[in-house]
C-alpha cells in the first residue's frame, strides 16, 4: 500500500508542474482521517486542497478519479495565482 500512495503521490506532484511549473507542492507523510491536506504554494501564497488517500491512490489509473483530481487542483491553482492558469 506504501508504494502505491508514493506512486499516487508523484503522480499529483507531476499533475500540478504540468498545470503551473512555479507551484511548490507540498503533500503531507501519512493522511489524517484517510486524507492528505496537500499544500500548494505560488510566491507567497497558499492554498490548501484535501485529496482523500484512494483518489490519490487511484489517480494512477483511473482517467476519471485524475479528472476529479485536476479539476480540484485547478481550482486552488486559480485562487492562488489570481484567476489566471498557465494551462
Amino acid at each position: 500500500m506504501d508504494d502505491e500512495v508514493e506512486a499516487g503521490k508523484q503522480a499529483f506532484i507531476e499533475l500540478v508542474h504540468e498545470l503551473d511549473p512555479q507551484v511548490q507542492v507540498v503533500i503531507p507523510t501519512r493522511a489524517t482521517s484517510d486524507h492528505f491536506l496537500i499544500s500548494l504554494t505560488k510566491g507567497k501564497t497558499r492554498e490548501f486542497i484535501s485529496v482523500s488517500e484512494g483518489d490519490l491512490i487511484d489517480m494512477v489509473e483511473m482517467p476519471d478519479i485524475k479528472r476529479e483530481v485536476n479539476a480540484k487542483v485547478q481550482g486552488a491553482l486559480k485562487k492562488i495565482t489570481g484567476g489566471s492558469s498557465s494551462a
